[in-house]
């Protein structure tokens, strides 16, 4: 066949597409459904270069605060102070800034410096602060708002941010070696190379992308095949007028392509108008300015490219077994039934690519990407096989029952085909987010870390800056409401001399009823000291536990960091033996206790005081007023939460993408259900009009096409249950950890698709309602 004859056959196919009001009707909802997948497609091409900005821009603002160099005082240099909170979960990050000279290096962001007691705020942070819901974080950052920090200073558009002008950060920097830092520049010149992604995480990104993209891919080829069985009777009518076989397949296939070609510029449009409004959403702490989503060049044209040709092989694939003669459509008897032996293959041969991996652990490198991503395609793709062969043999097998049951099972066992089609998108992604979350929870506790602390006596910690008084401090978080119980002490190291120690260990300083929750004391009264035995890892308080030995208080261990303020300390006469005990902190505790008259005054500005906080949790926000007291106590002072775990920062950021990507899959299948159900309720117009005019009644047809949608709903989840089990187990075996299913999590996700389509259902009521109607019989 010459390209002439090929280029006459699809453009006949084209100007069929767009033919009369029904083929406009027929290419838009074709256009709309495969224009939601593109979309979709384009927003993930475009999610790399928006995590590569977001990245740059953090980097960008960098101040290097934890940095033990410290650049000398000159007219271009800044002081810079860590001020950042929490509010409700949410990080506020905070800087205080303090020029030292004209030539001051400014963050980005920023057109001046603040002066001291004024606030530059990010948007999101403003709006919140003059919100009703922002008054106890408004008490919190006094100070008159001077502006708002510019886009090169954000990470995001919902990022909350301030820059806090001060005064007197020189004084501070000497004692505060990681919250106040000097800067020549902002930005990390050199920063340091991101460590590869282990074998479990990587895995874990693999099958993320690929049980992510393949609803996507379903839905598209599903989108392409609206209007089928009217198609085929208009290539039943060319045959009538002299087209052979091969002829009709080439204009089915121009036709398809049109569609998915107008639908490549629909994709276009969504994915344009859905970046100008991407900057008001913030999903799962995540946000991104319209601009960074710019998917890349090539990867977008394969998109442009894939998506027509991929139209096409989907049409001519499904012709297949269509016998398409000059007198009609063989597909309108009864269809032969379908061949389990080779669907089963599908799932088989991508259970066979990933079972070589299985019990490979982290400990035998990274696992094959191709094997992974091949293996976990086919058994998704498995779901798309097996789930017409599941229809098609249990609805055979249905019949009795009420008029609207029989009304729906009998048009199933027509066209069982469609309906489990319509499915297929949804059972995709069910089975993909249950094999991802059980692989989610079976590794979840490799990349956590247990802290020690003791959430059940202690939920916050407050650290106040070195020279301030604990007592006083504890004395207002008493005051505070929702606080239930305050202890308060002052630590710091010693050493046996005063530069350079060759020995060193802790010391505490705090009242007898403070001491006595520490470690286990004989007695105690003010004055005393103790030297604590039997702690864990504190091997260096016996050497130094000698009655009439000097040391020193702060001793400076290493050069380049601050000034130290050392304090020559003689231990006293009658010093004591304390046994080591869970402390405050859930840890044990060494070094030496001592009460603060045991203790030269000069010391005080030489130790950091600490308050650990008991809350009372009935009490609404009060982890909110304990950070405002901690702010009135001193603005530098840090509110910390405490935690049980520690989870790795990559596993969480692995896992937030899952979540964002997971709620974009979800909107599209919603909305894709909701067009795919408009056309089906199109295609039977004619048939729905005829039953009403010969007496039906609107609620037996309304039950009918519920109970159409409801059974194979029921099939594909519950065929989904299994593959995302099988495919869980698999993964979990791969990484060499204990299959364990987590049942609240598998049944959230079936819950989560039934109620999409609960959704679209509801949805498309009011359109039934208007096509049942005799008048729809009306025809041209």
């Amino acid at each position: 066949m010459n390209v002439r004859q090929w280029t006459r056959d699809l453009g006949m196919g084209t100007r069929f597409a767009f033919t009369g009001r029904g083929g406009w009707v027929r290419a838009l909802l074709t256009a709309v459904g495969v224009g939601l997948g593109v979309a979709l497609l384009l927003i993930t091409t475009a999610i790399p270069n928006a995590l590569d900005a977001r990245d740059d821009r953090g980097s960008a603002r960098s101040d290097s605060l934890y940095s033990p160099e410290k650049p000398a005082r000159s007219d271009a240099t800044a002081l810079v102070a860590d001020v950042s909170t929490y509010f409700r979960d949410e990080e506020v990050r905070g800087r205080a800034l303090e020029p030292e000279g004209p030539r001051a290096p400014l963050p980005p962001g920023l057109s001046a410096f603040p002066g001291d007691g004024e606030l530059v705020v990010s948007p999101a942070l403003e709006r919140l602060l003059n919100s009703d819901e922002g008054a106890l974080l408004r008490e919190r950052l006094p100070g008159r708002i001077t502006g708002t920090v510019g886009r090169a200073g954000l990470i995001g558009p919902s990022e909350l941010l301030f820059y806090r002008g001060a005064d007197g950060l020189a004084e501070r920097i000497a004692t505060s070696e990681n919250t106040v830092n000097r800067v020549e520049r902002f930005g990390d010149p050199d920063p340091f190379p991101s460590e590869p992604l282990d074998p479990v995480l990587l895995l874990l990104v693999l099958v993320m992308l690929v049980a992510l993209l393949m609803p996507v891919a379903v839905f598209i080829a599903a989108a392409v095949r609206f209007g089928g069985e009217r198609r085929d009777r208009r290539l039943a009518a060319l045959r009538l007028v002299g087209s052979d076989g091969a002829m009709t397949r080439r204009v089915a296939a121009g036709e398809a392509l049109a569609g998915a070609a107008l639908g490549v510029l629909f994709g276009a449009g969504f994915f344009l108008a859905g970046r100008q409004i991407v900057g008001s959403f913030e999903v799962f702490g995540v946000s991104v300015f319209p601009g960074d989503l710019d998917p890349s060049p090539a990867l977008a044209a394969l998109v442009a490219l894939a998506v027509p040709a991929a139209a096409v092989l989907v049409t001519l694939f499904a012709l297949r077994g269509v016998v398409i003669e000059p007198l009609g459509v063989v597909r309108t008897a009864k269809p032969a039934r379908r061949r389990l032996w080779w669907r089963l293959l599908v799932p088989l041969a991508g259970l066979g690519m990933l079972v070589p991996m299985i019990g490979q652990g982290r400990d035998n490198g990274d696992f094959n990407q191709y094997l992974v991503i091949g293996g976990v395609m086919l058994l998704l793709v498995g779901i798309t096989a097996l789930l017409p062969w599941v229809v098609e043999a249990v609805v055979a097998r249905m019949g009795a029952g009420s008029v609207s049951w029989q009304l729906a099972v009998r048009r199933l066992q027509l066209s069982g085909g469609t309906a489990a089609r319509t499915v297929n998108g949804i059972a995709v992604a069910v089975a993909g987010a249950i094999a991802l979350q059980m692989l989610f929870a079976g590794v979840e506790s490799d990349y956590e870390t247990p802290t020690g602390t003791d959430v059940a006596r202690v939920q916050m910690q407050v650290d106040l800056p070195a020279g301030t008084e604990p007592d006083p401090a504890a004395e207002r978080f008493r005051r505070t409401k929702g606080v239930r119980t305050v202890h308060s002490l002052s630590d710091g190291n010693v050493g046996d001399r005063a530069k350079d120690p060759e020995v060193t260990t802790a010391l505490t300083v705090a009242d007898c009823a403070t001491l006595r929750q520490v470690a286990k004391l004989p007695s105690c009264r003010e004055g005393d000291v103790f030297a604590v035995h039997g702690a864990e890892y504190d091997t260096e308080t016996p050497k130094l536990a000698r009655t009439g030995r000097e040391l020193y208080i702060d001793p400076k261990t290493y050069d380049g960091g601050p000034p130290s303020r050392q304090v020559a300390w003689t231990l006293p006469k009658g010093m004591k033996r304390a046994e080591a005990d869970k402390g405050l902190s859930g840890n044990e505790w060494g070094g030496f206790l001592a009460t603060p008259s045991a203790l030269p005054k000069a010391a005080l500005p030489a130790l950091v005081g600490r308050v650990y906080l008991g809350l009372d949790r009935s009490v609404p926000d009060a982890e909110e007023l304990v950070r405002n007291t901690a702010a009135a106590v001193d603005p530098y002072s840090t509110a910390w939460t405490w935690q049980s775990v520690e989870r790795s920062e990559r596993f969480d950021s692995i896992r937030n993408g899952l979540f964002v990507g997971a709620s974009c899959v979800l909107a599209l299948i919603g909305a894709s259900l909701l067009v795919s159900q408009l056309e089906q309720l199109r295609e039977r117009r004619n048939l729905l009009s005829a039953l009403v005019a010969f007496g039906t009644r609107r609620r037996t047809l309304g039950l009918s096409v519920l109970w159409q949608t409801a059974l194979p709903i029921a099939l594909g989840l519950a065929l989904a249950c299994a593959v995302g089990l099988a495919l869980g187990a698999v993964l979990l075996r791969m990484t060499d950890t204990a299959v364990r299913v987590d049942w609240p999590s598998v049944l959230a996700m079936t819950g989560i698709g039934g109620a999409v389509v609960v959704a679209v259902t509801l949805l498309s009521l009011p359109p039934l309602v208007r096509l049942m109607r005799p008048e729809g019989l009306r025809t041209e």
